[in-house]
């Protein structure tokens, strides 16, 4: 749970307030102050796991041995399958189990059962979109009897766990929630896990921030000027994942092998123009609203944008130091307390037909299985493939009816009952249309949309518009199964069988084994549109935009040890869209960090070098800033007469762009770009886009006036969360910058006057601007001294506890959370720390785990999480990973009895 996931109304808050101070009370004793100091002790220790000697676990059906590291990570040996996700059920609520319960209050829309009334608007949306309902689908009619039971086994493991346990024995967040508003956790269920996915899926959605915002711009901003800020993807430039082939005409089959003369396609364009365009533009305070509400869901993975990524990449043994293929990944994620992932082993003492797997990796607490790692035959990774599985529909209402042609549909509605800690229950009306949720019933302001919709070619407004969401994920299917079958697959076949049923959240799966191949399959339920293209919201009542189907797996892109010897996957395009049938998405990332990756890999291997895992480490760390090369010569040409901008200048000659976190030359050059930023693009973007509470004198939407007249303007305030405010400097902005800087000219480039600064019509002269703003903003930050400045000190990431650790009192946080760290890396590097540049500068996204895998020589493989393996906050494992992760270091990631036994400090038995 983030920290925006409450109202901001003062009633709302001074209820908030109240309840934190009561939490700040017990952690005041928890802490040990004054004569509390004994039952803090206790307190803290209650919940501590235990991880030598015996214990009974009801259910199992032979002995259980856990075997813990010196990091507190679990190898678990177990004789049958059942056992085995029993005991992982068993071992990750004794390390997480206060986070579990979080998520599963929030996939299912119940967080004010914990939290209280500040909750609710978020239980209302989370319950409108129906998390939880279609997990329960999904199990009852979707997933195999196998998937079945290993979901009861791990939800009895965890449940074992529960038994005769309340309150501090559980956590210390757990301690003051119960005295708190006494609440008491639940049974585990096996849906609680399936639901989880939808979380996963919610996050790495795709476009639909983009969708909005596109739709936003038209209150400021011509189709032109909208164009320029979404350019087209730089193929020539930024190499797409896989480089050749396409879907066969003749076998109906993705061949990456095949000839252009073979190929099928249409270049992935839209098969019609969007007749609701006009729509859309009349749609911006309600399409504000939807935003906003957007901003208050939990997103556990991270930040909406660009950001959410990841890099993978795998090179054939060929080019390798150990003739066997080297895996990396290292997924891009909101950093959190404790990290989103769990290290974990889950070995069967003898792989055979009662016991199917001896696998290790990172796992979801809450969830069986391991999602990113290897087996004992294959590794693989993950990277988010970005494709458009979601759209808004804008829909013509009239009563409890939607108009589809020229027929009225009837309104499918539920009612939800949100029970509220301390509070009265809460009822919601749920309505639908065919294509799904109406979102817009969610939001006051959405009540009525459209009302100004300046259409010619919708049907009479009337009340309005109404806005529904079409979303794969909420459509029952078989994900959890895809897994199991990912962690015991044996080769490519096996892989891609597994893959198939991977279909919600889209994702770009890697692979190698030991055999020495490597591969790459793009998976998921990604819709065929008919009309329309995705990019902005379609007209409900028109038929032909319907899905009218999904791409076929086995056209989807795949490839089989390609002949340039790699494959790299970090959110670039997938293939090239002249040659493939199918829209994928029209908001692929740019490739800077896969174009980068790319280079790196070439470079050692024209040299003739062979790539060690060290070097494969050394590539996660790269922190070379593109946006730099490209524009640190532009600045040092300038002519600048002020000593001291002159002073910060003189950083910039020399560097080589790379982002240390000791570079003073980095923090002058992230503070200069981000006020190129702000003055060439983002004072001229509408407010629903701008940071939340940051205001301006701005000519009206309506006006003709120039920028640069202060005449007749207004002041407005931007209502976008700084995490998800524009520009946020992402190498979507690296290309329209890139674009336009040997245009000295180009209107980009105008900016209006100030008090202290003349208007701006040239490159150069917005560019001298930047400079001096971003001197005096470093001389405030950092000091007057230009040598003392390093972009650590500005680049900072602190870990936050989730949920009680994210508001309220800093004592509270004091006890919950860790940090700052100071960290190198940056926006679209490699070492993607990322910030937002139309916010602050400090880390929104990272690297949330990283990993080189050996494969075939398993235990030379390292690893890496963001915190640790405990979610206790005075665990010793809490944050023991987080300094080794901070400067670059790898763990040895034992995987053999031998390797693990070698490295085991704690024995567990878990016995009958």
């Amino acid at each position: 749970m983030p920290a925006n996931t409450t109202a901001s109304s003062p009633k709302k808050k001074k209820g908030r307030r109240a309840r934190l101070l009561v939490i700040v009370l017990v952690l005041a004793l928890v802490a040990g102050v004054g004569y509390g100091t004994w039952w803090s002790i206790s307190t803290v220790r209650a919940s501590f796991p235990q991880t030598t000697g015996t214990i009974k676990l009801e259910g199992l059906k032979g002995q259980v041995e856990v075997k813990r590291d010196g990091y507190g990570i679990p190898q678990i040996y177990a004789d049958s399958d059942e056992d085995l996700f029993r005991a992982q059920g068993f071992v990750q609520a004794q390390d997480r189990f206060w986070e579990m319960d979080v998520r599963r209050h929030m996939t299912a829309g119940r967080l004010s059962e914990m939290f209280g009334s500040g909750q609710v608007e978020t239980d209302s949306f989370l319950r409108t979109l129906g998390w939880r309902r279609v997990a329960q689908q999904e199990y009852d009619t979707k997933l195999s009897p196998a998937t079945k039971k290993y979901l009861q086994a791990y939800a009895d493991g965890v449940n074992a766990y529960l038994k005769g346990r309340e309150g501090r024995d559980l956590s210390v967040e757990y301690a003051a929630l119960e005295f708190e508003n006494d609440y008491k956790p639940e049974k585990w269920t096996p849906v609680d896990s399936v639901a989880w996915l939808k979380a996963m899926a919610w996050d790495l959605r795709g476009n639909m921030q983009e969708e909005i915002d596109r739709s936003l711009l038209t209150s400021r901003l011509s189709q032109k000027q909208i164009k320029d800020l979404y350019p087209a993807y730089p193929y020539d430039r930024n190499k797409p994942i896989v480089d050749k082939g396409g879907v066969n005409s003749a076998t109906g089959k993705f061949d990456p092998n095949a000839k252009s003369s073979d190929i099928s396609g249409n270049g992935g364009s839209s098969r019609g123009g969007n007749s609701a365009q006009g729509a859309a533009q009349g749609l911006n305070s309600q399409l504000a609203a939807l935003s906003e509400t957007l901003d208050t869901i939990p997103a556990l993975l991270g930040p909406s944008g660009n950001g959410i990524g990841s890099n993978s990449w795998v090179v054939s043994g060929q080019y390798t130091t150990t003739n066997k293929p080297m895996l990396a990944n290292d997924p891009h994620l909101a950093p959190q307390l404790p990290s989103l992932w769990y290290q974990m082993g889950l070995h069967c003492r003898s792989v055979s037909a009662s016991c199917q797997y001896d696998v290790a990796g990172y796992t979801f607490s809450g969830m069986p299985g391991v999602i990113i790692g290897h087996n004992q035959d294959i590794a693989w990774g993950f990277t988010n493939l970005g494709a458009d599985v979601t759209d808004l529909y804008l829909e013509k209402l009239t009563g409890d009816s939607y108009q589809v042609g020229t027929e009225k549909r009837r309104l499918t509605t539920r009612e939800e009952v949100i029970k509220v800690a301390g509070g009265s229950d809460r009822k919601i009306t749920v309505r639908s249309t065919e294509h799904g949720p109406l979102v817009s019933d969610r939001s006051d302001e959405l009540e009525k949309v459209g009302q100004k919709a300046p259409v010619s070619t919708a049907p009479d407004r009337g009340a309005g518009y109404g806005v529904a969401l079409q979303w794969t994920a909420l459509q029952a299917g078989r994900s959890m199964d895809a897994v199991f079958a990912l962690d015991r697959a044996k080769d490519f076949a096996t892989f891609r069988a597994a893959a198939k049923n991977f279909e919600v959240p889209s994702q770009n799966l890697v692979y190698a084994d030991a055999k020495g191949s490597i591969g790459y399959q793009a998976p998921g339920k990604i819709p065929v549109r008919a009309e329309g293209d995705g990019t902005t919201p379609a007209p409900g009542w028109d038929p032909k935009y319907k899905w009218k189907g999904y791409i076929p797996f086995d056209e989807l892109p795949h490839e089989l040890n390609p002949k340039r010897g790699y494959i790299v996957t970090a959110n670039q395009a997938v293939t090239d869209a002249k040659k493939y049938p199918y829209l994928i998405t029209k908001d692929y990332g740019y490739g800077t960090r896969s174009q980068r990756i790319n280079d790196l890999i070439e470079l050692k291997i024209q040299g003739g070098g062979k790539i060690s895992t060290e070097d494969m480490r050394t590539m996660q760390m790269d922190n070379s800033s593109e946006i730099a090369k490209l524009l640190t010569p532009y600045l040092l040409k300038i002519d600048i007469s002020d000593p001291y901008v002159r002073e910060a200048q003189k950083l910039l000659e020399g560097w080589r762009y790379t982002q240390e976190p000791d570079s003073g030359a980095a923090a002058y050059f992230n503070v200069v770009w981000r006020n190129v930023l702000k003055l060439a693009f983002g004072n001229k973007l509408p407010k629903e886009l701008r940071v939340e509470d940051e205001c301006l004198n701005v000519r009206p939407a309506d006006s003709t006036a120039p920028d640069d007249e202060l005449t007749k303007r207004v002041r407005e305030c931007g209502q976008r969360d700084t995490d998800s405010a524009q520009p946020d400097g992402g190498d979507r902005w690296f290309e329209v910058v890139r674009r336009m800087l040997k245009d000295e000219k180009n209107e980009w480039w105008h900016s209006p006057a100030s008090r202290t600064d003349a208007a701006t019509v040239t490159r150069d002269q917005l560019l001298a601007r930047a400079m001096e703003d971003a001197r005096w903003e470093l001389t405030a930050k950092l000091g007057k001294d230009a040598t003392s400045w390093s972009w650590g000190r500005l680049h900072q990431l602190t870990l936050k506890n989730q949920t009680l650790g994210t508001e309220g009192p800093g004592f509270l946080q004091f006890v919950l959370n860790r940090g700052p760290w100071n960290l190198g890396g940056g926006e679209a590097a490699v070492n993607a720390t990322g910030w937002n540049a139309a916010g602050d500068y400090s880390v929104i996204w990272a690297p949330s785990m990283r990993m080189v895998v050996n494969v075939g020589d398993w235990d030379k493989s390292r690893w890496i999480n963001l915190t640790g393996a405990s979610g206790h906050a005075y665990s010793a494992h809490y944050t023991d990973q987080t300094d080794k992760w901070a400067d670059g270091e790898l763990l040895d990631w034992a995987y053999g009895e031998q390797a693990v036994q070698a490295r085991t400090v704690d024995t567990l038995k878990l016995t009958p």
